[in-house]
């Protein structure tokens, strides 16, 4: 009851979403995609002088230390991003639709959104400059300026269209990435070296450059199809009414579970170095193809999977899924947790633990951050609160938009 008054009132102040509106798939998804995004940053803390192999793990020197490295880039990495970009598409047709249906007119919603990515662009800027450099809220952000006619506009075939042939760009540039390493080394995303500087305020300038010349470009571009694809899907409602698409969203995840865990592990198996008995080169390039591509079949899956749970846990979600889609409801708070922890844990301005653990240290602090956040959510949702960074973004947002148009 508390909760549902504070909802009100913010609803009335911000025009924000009461939480006992809110859909129960895309919140359980977002509170479970925040633990493959845990996972997914936390070695790119880890600054010690080692030999960087694929996607900047450092290459394993145990057997615990592949197994941390197999299991994420097989289940988990390359597939948040895609899962993030999806919901936030569907996200985007929620707002739109909420909306329009208390009287704002398409050219009012198409500015609301774009207005918004502004905003998630500052947020974003914030938290590259003071703790992460590989920071995507601001990517979506720019996600959100470019496309809000798009997402509000276009017709359903036409995004659907657009994400298809979004994707051709993303596996060639993938193709040509592994195919154009220098010869006798491995494939690796840029480590983030503003990790490494001696003190906080000398990292500003490479968290900076970070953010600019990495996180920004890299998200903004694999990005587009999954936004497009979750605006199709929340335009039919199918994390809104899972009931109706019971037979859909059990397809989609067992083929796109499927797909993305079958394309995954070949790379996952040689970055953790295993053994293997085809050519090292030729086998790494269709290696790395199949993982970025079927990462976008892996990302749809666990949202088609989400819809399904809320089917089984709508009535009685039960303490678990309630606390998951408290930190869903909360995820860009809880995702900043994520960066506060590892900075105050591993970064050599912070803890400087990141020069001592291994990968599979950090593996279990990226768990036990995520279970922190869930906690964290689920207390703050007992007593009515919302996150600091949700409900900055809506002043933020709906300061400006504070119409007769608008609730």
């Amino acid at each position: 009851m508390l909760e549902q008054r504070h909802d009100a009132a913010t609803r009335e102040r911000f025009g924000a979403t009461e939480v006992s509106a809110r859909s129960l798939a895309p919140d359980l998804a977002r509170g479970a995609m925040l633990l493959l995004i845990a996972l997914g940053n936390a070695h790119l803390f880890l600054y010690q002088h080692r030999p960087v192999g694929l996607h900047a793990y450092p290459i394993p020197e145990s057997t615990a230390e592949r197994l941390a490295v197999l299991i994420p880039i097989t289940f988990f990495d390359g597939r948040e991003l895609p899962l993030f970009a999806f919901l936030f598409g569907y996200g985007a047709v929620q707002l739109s639709r909420r909306h329009t249906r208390e009287g704002a007119d398409q050219h009012t919603v198409r500015s609301l959104i774009r207005w918004r990515g502004w905003c998630m662009i500052l947020i974003g800027f914030l938290h590259a400059v003071l703790l992460f450099g590989g920071d995507i809220i601001g990517a979506y952000g720019l996600v959100a300026v470019a496309l809000a006619g798009v997402l509000v506009r276009t017709s359903d075939r036409k995004l659907l269209i657009a994400a298809g042939l979004g994707m051709v760009p993303i596996g060639a540039v993938a193709a040509w990435s592994y195919a154009s390493r220098p010869h006798g080394q491995e494939y690796y995303l840029p480590s983030l070296q503003s990790l490494a500087a001696t003190g906080w305020l000398r990292g500003v300038g490479g968290r900076l450059s970070d953010w600019l010349t990495f996180g920004i470009p890299t998200a903004l571009f694999l990005a587009a199809p999954p936004v497009l694809l979750g605006a199709w899907a929340a335009r039919r409602r199918i994390l809104d009414e899972p009931e109706r698409h019971r037979r859909l969203l059990l397809r989609v995840t067992v083929i796109g579970l499927g797909l993305g865990y079958l394309g995954g592990l070949p790379l996952a198996v040689q970055a953790a170095s295993l053994p293997l008995n085809w050519s090292p080169s030729t086998s790494m390039d269709l290696a790395g193809v199949a993982h970025t591509v079927t990462g976008y079949a892996g990302a749809v899956g666990y949202a088609a999977l989400a819809g399904l749970l809320a089917i089984r846990f709508r009535d009685r979600p039960g303490r678990v899924v309630t606390a998951l889609a408290a930190c869903g409801q909360r995820s860009m708070t809880c995702y900043i947790l994520q960066s506060v922890v590892f900075v105050g844990v591993l970064a050599s301005y912070g803890g400087g633990l990141g020069n001592r653990l291994g990968l599979l240290s950090t593996a279990v602090l990226a768990i036990a951050t995520w279970a922190l956040s869930v906690v964290v959510a689920e207390a703050m949702s007992r007593r009515g609160y919302r996150g600091p960074a949700e409900v900055l973004l809506r002043r933020l947002t709906y300061r400006r938009f504070r119409t007769p148009n608008l609730p």
